[in-house]
Formats: structure tokens, sequence, C-alpha cells
């Protein structure tokens, strides 16, 4: 698998380049994720889209599940569409949250959503 660096840091990667190890992550990584993602002024994070993306991983971690998107805003105190305002799609959220390539059925989910 490939090796991605960022800022000292290196993590292994999957060939569309999810993070491959869950405990890879850190607010550091994620603004690496970000920049590469072609979010604007990544970095830092801002407060709005670390709030998003730390909810993101915690509710993946308990769960094992990919969090529905009003959920993700309700639970954050944004703006129901908080994931499409701060990252324009939920899937770099999703790559970005350092979580590991959604599922077929997150896919369609999301497609449907959009």
């Amino acid at each position: 698998m490939p090796i991605w660096q960022y800022a000292g840091n290196r993590v292994e990667v999957d060939e569309e380049e999810y993070l491959v190890r869950f405990e890879d992550w850190s607010e550091r990584i994620a603004c690496g994720l970000a920049e590469r993602e072609g979010i604007a002024g990544s970095c830092p994070l801002t407060e709005e889209r670390m709030a998003i993306l730390k909810f993101m991983r915690d509710y993946f971690k308990k769960f094992d599940a990919f969090p529905m998107i009003q959920k993700v805003c309700k639970n954050v105190g944004q703006a129901r569409s908080c994931t499409y305002d701060q990252f324009m799609d939920p899937l770099q959220a999703w790559k970005i949250a350092g979580l590991p390539k959604p599922t077929t059925e997150v896919f369609a989910y999301l497609r449907h959503k959009t």
C-alpha cells in the first residue's frame, strides 16, 4: 500500500487514498488530507470543520457505521447542511476524518442525498 507524507508524518493509504488505519489520524493529518482534497484555506482547519470530523470519527468508532448527514449537523450544533457547507461533499469529510472507504450502501445513500 502507498505511504502518504505530510508535515513529517507518514501514514499508509489505500489505492483511493483513504487512511488504512483509523488510529493514524490526527488533527495535523486531517489538515494535510483537507489540503490534498483541495479545500482552500484548510490549515488550520476551522473549529466548525474539526467538530464535524471529530463527531464522524466518534460515531464511526462507536457504531462502525456512517452517521446520517443530518445527525452530524444536529450533534455539532450547525446548520442542517453543514457537511455540504464546510466540505462541499460529505465524502470529503469522510476521507478527511480518516475513516475507511465507505461501503456501496454509503455511496448510494450519499448520491441520493445530493
